[in-house]
This record gives structure tokens, sequence and C-alpha cells, in this order.
């Protein structure tokens, strides 16, 4: 459950124009905002409940099905069309994006239409091709909060920065009511290393979070920051906290409560409390064969339980228990043909973490070149394979991969400081 961009813009695309009455065509006052090409008044309050649902992270089916009354309240309404492809998993949801963008240029205004587009660029191959568009958008639609903060987020994704957080600031002048943008700031003050204002401003964030609501990015942020300060406790209280709202709010996003669980796995199983990771991998996958997943699902999450008793073990000692967890995932992903392929770099990454607990780095090296490249974490332990093995120069680059990573992730924040503390070494 990462908060990579294209994650986050698939919801939050979903929030094309300031909300609090904005887009009548006749507005004289304030910065110029979008258009809305639309004469229902039901499709305009939908809209507006729709927007501060998605700034105020409730997301999950009853956002879904909103973006679809909206939809239904105006057929020709390009907006609404677009909303009911944001809020659709995938692959359905790309046919629902080909099919706003031709209602947008055959139905909305100018302002509309072009926001459509570039969100259908935004959402392809290329994100960041959306970033000229977008900023030709804010231009002569200043006044357009959503514009600025995707703008924001797809310069963050190219590290620029010092621009993204001008946009952001730009959002919370227009409106800084909910939390959403908050969250965006505290993200790149975490990056920048402050970690302090950060927290802060994750935590002031987390106060405007309407009441039932599962705060995923700012409980997760919270922890983040703390990881890089070392104070794995608080971390964790953290990520437990998080565990009591998402059964609250009643487990909003689909899914049972595993995800967390396996998330306190990890900051307990590097920070060298593997029994206590052992137990939390235990203890998640008990909300899985009683849940409403799907039998597909449900056997994923099991092969991520055997993935996180397997390193748990090494850690441990416990090489040749381990190796049988490998051996079990290994198996599961072969009998899952097709499916099974995309779990190729996982295995490979518990394979790679086994062979280098083990002691046997070369073994390792071959494991962990084949996984996931864009993974920090991944790359911190190639990179102690490659140092393992003697190989400082191979080292030294893998550690900077690492540490010049923008992900705000918790594979970073595991991985960053001790690649920080290796570059300073070698």
């Amino acid at each position: 459950m990462s908060i990579g961009l294209l994650a986050v813009l698939a919801t939050a695309a979903a929030a094309p124009a300031a909300w609090a009455g904005a887009g009548d065509a006749g507005q004289a006052q304030g910065p110029r905002k979008l258009e809305w090409t639309t004469t229902s008044q039901e499709a305009r309050d939908g809209l507006t409940e729709l927007q501060r649902r998605i700034e105020s992270f409730q997301g999950g089916r009853p956002t879904a099905e909103l973006a679809k009354k909206v939809a239904a309240a105006d057929p020709e309404f390009a907006l609404g069309a677009y909303y009911v492809s944001a809020t659709t998993p995938p692959p359905e949801n790309r046919k629902l994006l080909a099919q706003a963008v031709e209602l947008a240029r055959k139905k909305a205004s100018d302002g509309e239409r072009r926001f459509i587009e570039t969100m259908a660029i935004v959402r392809g191959d290329k994100p960041a091709d959306g970033i000229e568009p977008l900023r030709a958008l804010a231009r002569d639609y200043p006044g357009e909060r959503i514009v600025h903060v995707l703008l924001g987020q797809l310069l963050a994704d190219q590290k620029q920065l010092e621009e993204a957080r001008a946009e952001y600031e730009k959002a919370n002048a227009l409106d800084a009511s909910t939390p959403r943008v908050h969250s965006l700031l505290a993200a790149l003050a975490l990056l920048k290393g402050d970690y302090a204002r950060a927290r802060a401003s994750y935590e002031s964030a987390l106060k405007a979070v309407p009441a039932g609501v599962a705060p995923f990015q700012l409980r997760n942020g919270i922890a983040y920051t703390y990881l890089y300060e070392g104070k794995v406790d608080e971390a964790l209280a953290s990520l437990q906290a998080f565990v009591e709202d998402y059964k609250k709010a009643g487990s909003p996003f689909g899914i049972p409560e595993v995800f967390v669980w396996n998330a306190i796995g990890r900051v307990n199983l590097e920070n060298g409390r593997a029994a206590e990771a052992l137990k939390a991998y235990e203890k998640g996958y008990e909300s899985v064969p009683g849940s409403g997943l799907d039998e597909t699902e449900k056997k994923i999450w099991l092969g991520r339980l055997h993935h996180g008793r397997g390193r748990a073990l090494a850690r441990l000692g416990r090489h040749e228990e381990a190796w049988k967890e490998a051996a079990t995932l290994r198996k599961m992903i072969d009998e899952g043909g097709e499916r099974g392929k995309e779990f190729e770099p996982a295995y490979h990454y518990l394979a790679g973490y086994l062979k280098l607990e083990a002691g046997d780095t070369k073994a390792a090296l071959e494991h962990l070149q084949q996984t996931d490249k864009d993974n920090p974490f991944h790359r911190l332990l190639l990179a102690r394979a490659y140092e393992r093995n003697g190989d400082k120069q191979n080292a030294r680059k893998t550690y900077e991969e690492v540490v010049a990573s923008t992900q705000n992730n918790l594979e970073r924040a595991l991985a960053y400081p001790e690649a920080k503390r290796r570059l300073a070494a070698l």
C-alpha cells in the first residue's frame, strides 16, 4: 500500500475543480476557475461533496458510487464521466477515461476539455508529459485549486521539490481547510530531512480529518518521520493506531487490516525484532480467511505471509525453515501461471534476503539483481550484497540510488538511514 504518484492521482485526480461553488460561468469575483458545463444542480452538489471527500481521504466504494450519481444526474457532463473513470479500478477505467475525453471534446467548456485531456496524459504511461499542460491551465485558471495540487505532485515526482512546494502553497492559499495538501507539504519536508516539521504538518492534517475516516497517508507519514530518526517505538505506535482507525472506519480500502500488520512486521524486522515481526505477520493474516476477499486475493496474502515468515525466520537464524517458506512461495508462483509472473521480483527479493542472511553473498547477488529496481529497500539489499562481496564501487552507486530516491513510502523510510550511513563509511 504505497502512496506513489499514480496511485494518488487515480483518486486525487477526481477533483478537477476547486470546490465551494466553483465553475459558475458568470462568476466575476476571485481568480478564474473552470466553467462547469452542467445545468444540473444535483450534479453540482454531488461534485462538491465528492471533491470534499477526496480532499479528506475518503475514498473507496462510497466515493465511487457518488461519482456514478454525479454522472447519472447529467450524462452529458464530461467531468461526471471523468470522475467515474478516476474512481473505477483497472482495466475498465481506461475505457471510461477515453469516453470522458470524447465527451469533453463534444460538450465541455474549454477549461474542462483541457483538464480532462491533460489528465488522460497524466494517467498514461508518461505522467511527466502532463506538466506543461498543467502549467498552462494553472496560468489560465489560477483559482482552480486542484490544478495546483496535481501540478505539485507531478513536479515532486520529477524531484523539483521547491516548485512543487510553491504549487501546494498556492492551493492552500485558495483553501487550507482540508488535510490533503497539508499532507503533501509534509511529504516534501520529510524528503528534505526536516522530520520535525514534517511530523507537525502530518499531525496538523490529522486534526482536519473527519471522524470515522482512516487516515492512511497521515498515520503512515508520522511513522516514517520517526523511522528516519531511529525512533522505532514511536513509529510502531502510529501504525498500531491506524489499525484501530481502519477497523473503526469499516475497512474502507476493501481489504482487511493485514496490510497494516505487515508494515508493523517489517518495521520490527528491520530494527532487530524478528520474533515480534513474525507475530505481526501471523496476526495480520488472521484477518484474511474470513474476509470478503476473493480466493485469488486470499492466496496472494497467503503468499505474503510466507514471504514475511521466511524473512523473519532468517533473521532468527532458522535458515532451513526460512528456505522452506521460499520454496513454498516458489511453488505458488509457478502454479499461478500467467498471473504468477508478476510476483517473480518478490520471490527474488525473498531468496536474496535469505541468502544474504545465510552469508551466501554470491547467490544473494544473483537474486537481488532481479528484484524491483525502483524499490529503495530492494536496492539497499543489493548494495549490502555488493559491499559484502567486496565490490565497493557498485555498493556506493547503489547506496546513492537509495539516498536519491524521492519516494515517500515505507521502503525508503527503512532503507534511507542505513544507505546514508554506509555511503559516509565507504
